[in-house]
């Protein structure tokens, strides 16, 4: 997952694969919500590692439920709710046959304090289900959360006898629910479905804790997002509860409902997070299809039908029970007019293929979009206007023309994961426009590795792949300030001073022989070498750790022999160019920008004075307990810079582009703030 700060794409140009889907997030609270709410213990499978399933996580350890992980599954053993609508609160059962809840808050102590981050699918239903299930609670979030409407919510459960309290701003979190005295289930329980459907669904899920008898909940006024009461129904149904329903406005949970587990149960892949890479394959599924596995035509996800709407605009889309594959079909896309309140979280990326669009596209009961991570209705707009789009947005729709010209942008992101992953689809704009997207790790929420899965499935011209180089002499700190700035990028690094010393380890261990007779062989062996540079400093081959290995004197030795062999050479420079992989590379060497990239957009060649650089080899060595002298280093230095500076093939200098940069006096950090800033004057939409 990328940590940086921001990420810039390259302009891309076609797309082609296979990728993966995580879980759904709305499938996988639920199911560890109920799985904490049934008796006994339940296997989830295929879970969705995110930051809201953390969240949840957290939480049900917190209330006492065992959660242990099992290979690449979970199992949640429950707080075993009494049957027949037993009510727990403050360590005791209300009626024979319960038992207490396993972990309650202490009487007369302070409450159980629960942070759900802005996790909605954790905060309303365990804002439900807690106060029913008895204890003093409060639960709070990050500040959007805080900002998210919950108070529709809080009413309907106040009408049962629930006592809910506000910490900050009425009808919004943070919480404090308190034990409450009595219930009162015999008249109808009404909830708004005109903003969330997760006070249906909350109510839904925390209910059946309480089903002495039958217990009826009414929508008042028309209820958006239905796909996701769908999923709702469709879980609790596995759980063992059977709501019967009239149309979309009246729900019955039947008396005597009890959870029940079904010992083992599938967490479905994230249809929503499918809508990215179909909409990636309508746009630039040019000569081969994407193919998206984890979910298919037979989901019971709603945002299924985000696939009818990219039909629409031109899509070519085959199915099967578990895959999608899709490539382009009509271009440019289709203008289209469409009611979304059947696929609202979906619908974002729509306003995204919009701008590839025909004319313009209108999308139409959105105003859900308002009370998500973030006002997604004025973002959206905002955000899309920086392309070059016209938007006209309105209380409840979209209406994106697009863009005459183009422009290139930092896409602000709001800390809401769907932002970024939607536009990044922007990227493959036919003018080439550079993109920024702010705060790329926001994606975490639900699908943590977005940008790894989308560059392994998408192509563009090797001169569109960015690439600093840091060429310099020995012990001017080159690897240093590569990493550091790869790091801060969320770059590729490449130390290609290693790569010697690798192909004379990875031959050894080949069992060839370091010399003439086997030139050739070293040779294909190095070309085909599977090499990552972490910027943490180690150096995997094949996957092992190599670091320490390579940092021997006989792999140093090794090192000379095979750098001595012609045809290896140029076998690692083709090995070294292949590390230009998006999103972008930061390679250090001693002829990086003049013979392995001569087209980076940025050369830097950094330097410092030999006394500089034989203090700093000095304190290497002697913290690792060799014994050596400032002077004999400091010779030994000016040696190799003659040496490298006049050998015949590639000699060491700086490119005729490249910015010098003597570090002599400057921290790491001071470094790698310059190269940054050059980076920065760079970009395109620096100055935006």
């Amino acid at each position: 997952m990328f940590s940086t700060d921001f990420l810039d794409l390259a302009p891309l140009e076609e797309a082609g694969g296979t990728v993966v889907l995580p879980g759904s997030k709305s499938i996988s609270n639920r199911v560890l919500l109920l799985a904490a709410l049934s008796g006994g213990t339940t296997v989830v499978h295929d879970l969705l590692d995110s930051d809201d399933t953390r969240v949840m996580l957290d939480a049900l350890r917190a209330l006492g439920c065992s959660v242990e992980e099992q290979g690449g599954s979970i199992a949640i053993t429950g707080m075993a709710p009494p049957p027949s609508g037993g009510r727990l609160g403050g360590g005791r059962s209300d009626v024979d046959g319960g038992r207490p809840h396993p972990n309650p808050p202490p009487e007369g102590e302070g409450a159980r304090k629960l942070f759900l981050g802005n996790a909605g699918t954790a905060m309303r239903p365990l804002t439900a289900a807690l106060a029913l299930l008895g204890g003093t609670y409060e639960l709070s979030g990050v500040p959007r959360m805080h900002e998210r409407p919950i108070g529709d919510l809080v009413d309907a459960l106040r009408q049962l006898g629930c006592r809910i309290d506000y910490l900050g701003n009425e009808g919004f979190p943070p919480l404090r629910i308190h034990p409450a005295t009595a219930l009162q289930l015999d008249a109808p329980i009404a909830v708004r479905g005109d903003v969330s459907s997760q006070f249906l669904t909350a109510l839904l899920m925390a209910l059946p804790l309480v089903a002495s008898r039958d217990v009826v909940i009414e929508v008042v006024g028309e209820l958006i997002s239905r796909p996701y009461i769908e999923i709702t129904l469709n879980m609790l149904q596995r759980f063992g509860i059977a709501v019967r329903r009239e149309g979309w406005q009246r729900f019955t949970i039947p008396a005597g409902s009890r959870y029940r587990s079904p010992g083992e149960i599938h967490v479905e892949a994230d249809a929503s997070s499918a809508s990215y890479f179909v909409a990636l394959g309508a746009i630039a599924g040019v000569r081969q299809p994407v193919r998206i596995e984890g979910v298919g035509a037979g989901s019971i996800q709603g945002d299924i039908r985000f696939v009818e709407a990219a039909r629409q605009m031109g899509a070519d889309v085959a199915s099967g029970p578990n895959w999608l594959e899709v490539r382009r079909g009509a271009w440019p896309l289709k203008a289209v007019d469409l009611d979304c309140n059947h696929i609202p979280d979906a619908a974002m990326t729509l306003a995204v293929m919009a701008l590839y669009a025909d004319g313009p596209t209108t999308l139409r009961n959105i105003a859900s979009w308002r009370v998500k991570e973030t006002d997604r209705l004025a973002a959206m707009a905002t955000e899309l206007r920086k392309l070059g789009a016209d938007v006209e947005e309105g209380a409840d729709f979209l209406r994106v023309r697009p863009p005459r010209a183009w422009s290139a942008a930092r896409i602000h992101t709001y800390d809401d994961h769907r932002m970024a992953m939607c536009f990044a689809l922007a990227a493959f704009n036919p003018a080439g426009a550079h993109l920024r997207i702010e705060d790329p790790k926001c994606v975490g929420k639900t699908f943590p590795d977005y940008f790894e899965a989308l560059f392994s499935v998408v192509q563009t011209s090797r001169p569109h792949i960015p690439v600093i180089c840091v060429d310099g002499p020995t012990a001017s700190g080159k690897g240093t300030l590569a990493s550091e700035v790869a790091r801060r990028l969320g770059y590729h690094y490449l130390d290609s001073g290693a790569l010697y010393r690798i192909t004379g380890l990875a031959a050894t261990r080949a069992g060839l022989v370091l010399d003439e007779a086997h030139e050739h062989s070293i040779a294909k062996l190095a070309g085909s070498l599977d090499i990552v540079f972490s910027t943490a400093g180690r150096v995997l081959l094949s996957g092992q750790d190599v670091t320490d290995a390579i940092r021997t004197e006989e792999a140093g030795m090794n090192a000379s022999r095979v750098s001595a062999l012609p045809a290896v050479r140029t076998a690692l420079v083709a090995l070294q160019q292949g590390f230009r992989r998006l999103p972008g590379l930061v390679a250090d060497g001693r002829d990086m920008g003049t013979v392995i990239f001569p087209d980076a957009q940025l050369k830097v060649y950094l330097t410092a004075s030999a006394a500089q650089r034989a203090e700093r080899r000095h304190k290497q060595l002697i913290s690792k307990g060799i014994s050596a002298t400032l002077a004999a280093l400091r010779a030994d230095l000016e040696a190799r810079d003659h040496r490298d500076s006049s050998r015949a093939v590639a000699p060491l200098k700086p490119a005729e582009d490249a910015l010098l940069l003597d570090n002599s006096g400057q921290t790491v950090e001071e470094s790698v703030a310059q190269v940054l800033r050059w980076w920065e004057e760079k970009q395109p939409f620096s100055t935006k």
